[in-house]
């Protein structure tokens, strides 16, 4: 009985997609996105080259469609979309990318603005001159051949290639676990190197980098530094920043403009010039009036006008360091040698170079010896058959035919087959003209060759030789100056932000809920006083008339700090909104902005003090608080909290060099007042350490600071959860030590005790605006209420069941007092 074989098989997944994907990752690895470290092609390049060299489409010929070239690729070659195959031809064309084109084309190739090529059938292509020096001799068995994918031709794994390509054109790509980008270098400098590593073969990196200085970019640009590049060669990897080359020129009207001609290799031109346009527009730094690019076919310009006084080297560095006027470029050297992708550094590259060099030539020459001996044996046929020519002729006309005249000829005058074939096969006339000298001076020519092809082979020196003499004769007549700059120090790109401002006074505005924005002076002025923009229920945290050089340092009740420098604020009619911090930063929905403050130098001597409600403390310096990389989209932390219901009470700006007065006072109606210099200073995501000493589900409402030279005019005005208001003056509090509960200021009750909800500081009467629960607004007049001790509860000022409960405190404008307004004293 025929048993059947079972033709589905169970497996498990991860075994299946394992194996599926290894195949697939072995397959680009090797067959699609890694270089040949031996020809520095990928395989569709080469295919590309192998087949236009077949169709005779070679730089002595006129051009042919590209579509052709296209589809004999694919036809033969490449079974993979047309579009992927045109891609390559196409790049392998382009001078801005290539140091050394290898393809010629008529037509639309593409441009470094990233505009695509005209489509195929418009276009025309043939290999280039320095192709040839990559194809040459493949005829000769050369390189090994394989069959293409429906066995119907042979095709190269390599090409003969007879200068070092990978080095010189350089190749990225990116495959299954592995990417590549090695940078185009100049062809003279690899040449020299790689001859003299073949008559040194203990040279170091270091000895090769004497004539490899570093990439040579077809775009030109000037590169910053050696360490990169000489670490790049020693392992294969390394960063290197390269600069456009650019110009400052004088202009009419006493202006300046920066003129760039060459660009960073691989940058795109268009987006470029669009990224420094939008700076421009964005007033992102001031003094840029135009942006042009007057590329034309003379060579790359891009012109940046500037406008009178503006400082041209400074906006030039801003310029490198925020567009790609200046980039980092990441040598990542992958190439597959022996079949396997291996990280390579110079010496590597050009070691496998040369032995394939020399392979190449060994196989060359083995292949002309073979032909020069076949052809050798023929001309001593016919010089000895010269020789007894009559004999010869009567043997041919007495044999039956062809086959019968060789062996004949073979028998009787110990001919070879070989000559044989060759003396029955010429015709008569050619057999009695022949000249003889001819064919000694040949056969003598031919004994020389021999002699030479066997020493090549026998003698490594002279197969060195040879190598040298054609690698000399690539160079001889294909080599070019370098184009990239190198220099031996990389360069710090230093900024003067405040040189790249204009210095203009503007009107600012901070709110409570998040809101920002500045307005130029004649809007605001142009505005009434009530139309601040603002959503019902937002409030005024900051206004004032600053400069564009200032800076603002915003603080939250979630002990966050956002920096923000002034000329970075949306620009809005005063009437507007502005922009909201939520828009670039993200806040909490319970997130309230209670202090801002104006630094108009960041390098100052400026400590923060903050406080939370749960009783702690700290001082923050300036020093600490400076802006990040991020600062625009991330806030900074000034005090770690420890509870997640926890809150930041207050924020104050402090002189570090002198000794203040702090009083804090707490929901129970405690009030402690001690040196800020008990006060330590620590870093943003410290706790800090304790203010007060609260009791059981006590918490700190607010603080005040003043000098102490000032704390007998200093007046409290507090409100309770009852609508009692009170105010008293502050050298009521005695002065005790850090974290001591403190003194009552507000008498307990048995029944219905009093608790401070919000607390408020002047040293002048003022209007004090009271907030409700109930969203309710109420005035008091200070001056309308007496100072009380520090066991009085005050005067009730509102019904809490029909005003609702206060919620905040905060000034409103002073009243007149017929003195100097002092209330900036604790602040």
């Amino acid at each position: 009985m025929v048993k059947t074989q079972e033709r589905i098989k169970e497996l498990p997944l991860e075994e299946v997609m394992g194996e599926r994907f290894g195949r697939y990752s072995k397959y680009i690895i090797q067959e699609r996105a890694l270089p040949d470290i031996r020809d520095g092609l990928k395989p569709v390049q080469r295919r590309i080259l192998y087949a236009m060299y077949k169709d005779n489409n070679t730089y002595d010929k006129p051009y042919k469609k590209a579509a052709k070239a296209v589809g004999n690729v694919m036809g033969n070659f490449h079974p993979h979309g047309d579009s992927s195959i045109y891609g390559a031809l196409v790049h392998l064309s382009q001078d801005w990318k290539m140091r050394e084109p290898l393809i010629e084309m008529h037509g639309n190739n593409g441009s470094m603005d990233g505009d695509g090529p005209a489509a195929m059938r418009y276009t025309e292509s043939r290999l280039s001159k320095i192709s040839n020096q990559l194809l040459q001799d493949i005829d000769k068995n050369t390189v090994p051949m394989i069959l293409n994918f429906d066995d119907t031709e042979y095709e190269p794994t390599v090409l003969p290639a007879h200068f070092p390509n990978l080095l010189v054109n350089g190749s990225t790509g990116i495959s299954a676990g592995y990417a590549t980008e090695i940078p185009p270098h100049n062809l003279a400098e690899v040449i020299d190197a790689a001859i003299y590593l073949l008559k040194h073969p203990n040279a170091t990196t270091e000895d090769l980098m004497e004539f490899v200085k570093g990439p040579d970019f077809p775009t030109g640009g000037l590169v910053l530094g050696t360490k990169g590049i000489k670490e790049a060669y020693e392992t294969g990897r390394g960063r290197i920043q390269i600069r456009s080359k650019t110009a400052i020129q004088d202009i009419k009207a006493h202006r300046q403009q920066i003129v760039v001609t060459e660009v960073p290799f691989g940058v795109n031109k268009a987006l470029m010039v669009k990224k420094i346009d939008e700076i421009r527009l964005n007033k992102e730094i001031d003094g840029i009036a135009e942006v042009r690019d007057e590329t034309d076919r003379h060579g790359l310009s891009i012109v940046i006008e500037l406008k009178k006084g503006a400082d041209s080297q400074n906006i030039l560095n801003y310029l490198f360091k925020n567009t790609d006027l200046q980039i980092s470029y990441n040598f990542n050297m992958v190439a597959i040698d022996h079949m396997a992708p291996v990280q390579v550094g110079l010496k590597r590259i050009l070691t496998s170079y040369l032995e394939h060099k020399k392979e190449v030539v060994t196989k060359r020459t083995e292949f002309d010896l073979a032909k020069a001996k076949q052809r050798l044996e023929i001309v001593e046929g016919l010089i000895h058959a010269l020789d007894i020519l009559d004999k010869v002729i009567k043997t041919i006309r007495s044999s039956k035919d062809k086959k019968d005249a060789k062996e004949n000829l073979v028998k009787k005058y110990s001919f070879t087959s070989n000559q044989a074939e060759a003396i029955v096969s010429l015709q008569l006339y050619r057999l009695t003209n022949t000249d003889v000298d001819q064919l000694k001076d040949e056969q003598a020519d031919l004994n020389d060759k021999i002699k030479t092809f066997n020493e090549i082979l026998n003698d490594n020196k002279v197969l060195e030789r040879v190598a040298i003499k054609e690698l000399r004769s690539v160079k001889k007549h294909f080599a070019s100056d370098r184009r990239t700059e190198i220099t031996d120090k990389s360069e710090k790109i230093e900024i003067n932000e405040k040189a790249l401002m204009t210095d203009e006074d503007v009107r600012v505005l901070v709110s409570e809920q998040g809101y920002l924005k500045r307005s130029s002076l004649r809007s605001f002025q142009s505005t009434s006083d009530q139309e601040n923009g603002l959503p019902d229920g937002d409030r005024v945290i900051f206004e004032k008339t600053t400069s564009t050089l200032s800076n603002l340092y915003i603080f939250t009740n979630q002990g966050n700090v956002i920096f923000r420098p002034v000329h970075e604020l949306i620009e809005t009619k005063w009437k507007e909104t502005g922009q909201h911090l939520s828009q670039e930063i993200g806040l909490s929905s319970e997130e309230k902005i209670i202090n801002v403050f104006e630094v108009k130098d960041l390098h100052q001597k400026l400590n923060f003090l903050i406080a939370s409600n749960d009783g702690y403390i700290k001082q923050l310096p300036l020093k600490d608080l400076q802006p990040t990389r991020t600062y625009k989209s991330r806030a900074m932390v000034a005090m770690k909290l420890k509870q997640d219901s926890s809150i930041v009470v207050g924020v104050s700006s402090l002189n570090p060099e002198k000794d203040y007065d702090i009083t804090l006072i707490t929901n129970k109606a405690y009030a402690v007042r001690y040196k800020t210099s008990e006060i330590p200073t620590s870093s943003g995501r410290a706790v800090g350490v304790k203010s007060v000493n609260l009791k059981d589900e006590d918490f700190v409402v607010g603080y005040g600071v003043v000098l102490p030279e000032y704390v007998d005019l200093i007046k409290v005005g507090l409100i309770t959860q009852r609508g009692a208001f009170k105010q008293f003056k502050l050298s009521l509090v005695n002065e005790v030590t850090r974290a001591k509960r403190g003194v009552l200021v507000l008498r307990e009750l048995k029944t219905k005790p009093h608790r401070i909800s919000a607390i408020a500081w002047y040293a002048q009467n003022h209007e004090l605006e009271l907030k409700t629960s109930s969203d309710r607004h109420i005035t008091i007049a200070t001056n309308e209420f007496p100072l009380g001790d520090r066991y009085s509860n005050g005067s009730f000022i509102l019904d809490t069941k029909t005003d609702g409960t206060p919620i905040s405190l905060h000034l409103g404008k002073p009243l007149p007092t017929g003195r100097e307004d002092i209330s900036n004293l604790f602040d």
